[in-house]
């Protein structure tokens, strides 16, 4: 009975930080009922930040920075992404994943894994992934409870609206990790870990 008892206590005691935590994270009225919308686009802020933040705190001559260049013995970094490159493949897949809610076209600066060619000053990376979070805030907004889980078309296949939009944030995420390796390699301090 006294481990059961110290167990519940315990338990409450990690409870409340998180339950504080998450009220704070939310944007809306403390006592506001979160929705599938509000949960979906406080993900897509968060990644939203984290990335943008990235793409503006690396150096604008190390945009073509890659791995390979580096000779690390027992690497293999032949054909990995640029910075650059990252950056455009994260806002293209966002395109791709956001676009079939919203009903925007793709732009034709996300045709392609990595993005458009055509986009090359730091200026115009950062303002394609920035526009590219605009159109997630759009497709976060446009689900609910009762068109969550519908189908809608992507390329040759269908996937649930819920599902494309959390997609994004998982792949985003991903990308992120990359990106926070690269700045390292780069004796920049990723934004997120600074003090």
């Amino acid at each position: 009975m006294r481990n059961a008892t110290k167990t519940f206590l315990l338990l409450a005691a990690l409870c409340l930080p998180v339950g504080a935590a998450a009220q704070t994270a939310n944007k809306t009225a403390p006592d506001a009922q979160p929705t599938v919308a509000s949960v979906a686009d406080r993900e897509v802020g968060t990644y939203e930040k984290l990335l943008v933040d990235v793409a503006e705190a690396m150096p604008e001559d190390r945009y073509n920075f890659t791995p390979a260049g580096l000779g690390l013995k027992g690497a293999s970094y032949d054909g990995v992404r640029t910075f650059a490159q990252l950056v455009k493949h994260t806002a293209a897949a966002n395109y791709f994943f956001w676009s079939p809610l919203t009903g925007d076209p793709v732009p034709a600066s996300a045709k392609g894994p990595n993005g458009s060619d055509e986009l090359k000053t730091k200026a115009e990376i950062v303002k394609f992934l920035k526009d590219s979070f605009a159109l997630g805030h759009r497709a976060a907004a446009a689900l609910s409870a009762e068109n969550a889980v519908e189908a809608v078309p992507l390329g040759q296949n269908k996937a649930p609206r819920l599902h494309l939009v959390m997609f994004a944030v998982i792949h985003a995420a991903d990308e992120y990790g990359q990106m926070v390796e690269y700045l390292r390699m780069n004796g920049v301090v990723p934004p997120a870990s600074r003090k």
